[in-house]
């Protein structure tokens, strides 16, 4: 589990939790990013196409490969708040709580890594 709390605020710290996310994936483990804060964007289409940062991968690419192998949640507070809704999101993202984020969490055997 990635929770991603940066965006375009801070995009070192949101570009690590995405090349983390992926470097995971790469090496066989199930992975699932939290996108809250500014990084909330990064799951509407164009915003993460649109992130820049000299020597970083692309992060719509690493987006896409977390989609395709793992699961992208936005923070239903964080979306509410800049008016992002299910029907904003790129195919397969999704909007969901704190309950469901905490449940995840202290399930057995779960890592979580905040950036």
């Amino acid at each position: 589990m990635i929770k991603c709390t940066a965006g375009a605020d801070e995009p070192e710290r949101c570009s690590q939790a995405f090349t983390v996310a992926t470097a995971a994936i790469v090496a066989g483990a199930e992975v699932s990013v939290w996108l809250t804060g500014e990084a909330a964007w990064y799951a509407v289409p164009g915003k993460a196409e649109e992130f820049a940062l000299p020597l970083a991968g692309s992060l719509a690419d690493a987006r896409d490969l977390v989609l395709e192998a793992g699961s992208l949640t936005v923070c239903a507070q964080c979306a509410a708040r800049r008016g992002i809704t299910e029907e904003d999101l790129v195919p397969g993202a999704r909007i969901s709580g704190a309950a469901a984020f905490a449940e995840a969490i202290l399930t057995d055997g779960v890592q979580a890594i905040v950036y």
